[in-house]
């Protein structure tokens, strides 16, 4: 009997692969920090870098809904730097973890990011070996 292996899923929402207007700056000196999302989530966006920033700075974030003239202002946390070094990144890039969302704004972003394909995959999908053994084990 073969086995079939079961990939982690590792992301609170679904990101979608779509281009943003936005400004991202640092909370603690106003210094810009970058000008385009590359990708967005209701939770989040990954963001070209145009400065240094560390895992866990406060940034705020002034950015366009795709398909839209409305702005948005939001708070943000670095959750993770792109160093830009594996083959297929963008370059630096910081991906940012939004805080707490208004409501209205959440579903405007959920409706605005209907039909947008998910980006493209950099790297193969990681195997969730627990969950993998248990379907083996009922198979």
């Amino acid at each position: 009997m073969l086995a079939t292996l079961v990939n982690a899923q590792q992301r609170r929402a679904l990101r979608r692969g779509v281009r943003v207007d936005c400004q991202v700056v640092r909370e603690r000196d106003f210094a810009l920090v970058g000008r385009c999302g590359l990708d967005l989530s209701p939770l989040g966006m990954l963001v070209l870098a145009e400065a240094p920033v560390l895992t866990g700075e406060s940034l705020l974030v002034a950015f366009r809904l795709p398909r839209s003239t409305w702005w948005f202002d939001v708070e943000a946390t670095v959750a993770r730097v792109v160093h830009g070094r594996r083959p297929g990144d963008a370059g630096r890039c910081v991906g940012l973890e939004f805080e707490a969302l208004d409501r209205s704004l959440e579903y405007f972003l959920h409706t605005a990011l209907q039909g947008v394909a998910p980006p493209l995959p950099k790297r193969e999908a990681r195997i969730d070996y627990a969950a993998s053994v248990g379907l083996a084990a009922w198979s």
